[in-house]
């Protein structure tokens, strides 16, 4: 039976648009309070922070508890993506998407951590990608990021194992977001495709040949935070485990 979290306390980064949206609203709309992370404005309680900054991680998260109380559940989705060819992917765009992708999930995920210690109770659930289970041209940088955030996940899955505390990663594939139409704007760009030839494209490149919802993403971050999987890994669409 799934577990009912109404009441809890949950941070969502990069909560003010996409899959982190739908994830706070699909959370509040199981009772939840919600704080909202993010460098956009949002609907939500929260507090803005850029998730590179230690600083300003532990002040965003104490303003949150402030608010909220103590943090019982963590999504991790702040990321960005970028992309480029090996020979002209500059150590610039290397460290951003590292920074961001990989220490963001980091900083935020200790800082949560000892709330969930302390009360031996709490979920967290990082925002990964297909990419970090597999590889695909031109995205070398982000594609290290995303396999280093599976890694990570697993990793503090073990660490707390028999805690309370449990761990896991979803891998979407491309999902109809602002990222998507990014990769979409550039894909007719430099292929002069129309742009549902551009999103078959995509989509041929997703499990299941088409391309994800952010209601799924959603859905699959629920189905994490009210069982007691851990260290799990789950692919969408299709909502395979690995």
């Amino acid at each position: 039976m799934p577990f009912d979290i109404a009441g809890k306390h949950a941070i969502v980064t990069g909560g003010g648009r996409g899959i982190g949206q739908a994830i706070a609203k699909a959370l509040a709309g199981r009772g939840a309070r919600i704080s909202v992370i993010s460098r956009t404005v949002h609907e939500h309680d929260g507090a803005s922070a850029d998730v590179t900054s230690e600083d300003q991680v532990r002040r965003a998260f104490e303003a949150c508890r402030n608010k909220n109380g103590p943090i019982e559940i963590l999504v991790n989705n702040s990321g960005i993506a970028e992309s480029a060819p090996l020979i002209r992917t500059g150590l610039g765009m290397w460290d951003r998407i590292m920074a961001t992708n990989v220490t963001g999930t980091f900083l935020c995920t200790r800082e949560a951590a000892e709330d969930m210690i302390v009360a031996k109770w709490g979920r967290i659930v990082n925002i990964a990608s297909v990419a970090g289970l597999g590889g695909a041209p031109y995205i070398s940088a982000y594609s290290a990021s995303k396999h280093a955030v599976v890694g990570f996940t697993r990793s503090i899955a073990a660490e707390f194992e028999g805690t309370g505390i449990t761990a896991n990663v979803l891998c979407p594939g491309y999902t109809e977001t602002e990222m998507m139409h990014r990769a979409l704007d550039n894909i007719k760009r430099f292929t002069g495709k129309s742009d549902e030839e551009a999103r078959e494209h995509l989509a041929q490149s997703n499990p299941e040949g088409r391309i994800a919802t952010v209601e799924e993403v959603a859905a699959g971050a629920l189905e994490f935070i009210t069982g007691d999987r851990n260290g799990a890994a789950m692919i969408i669409p299709g909502n395979v485990l690995v």
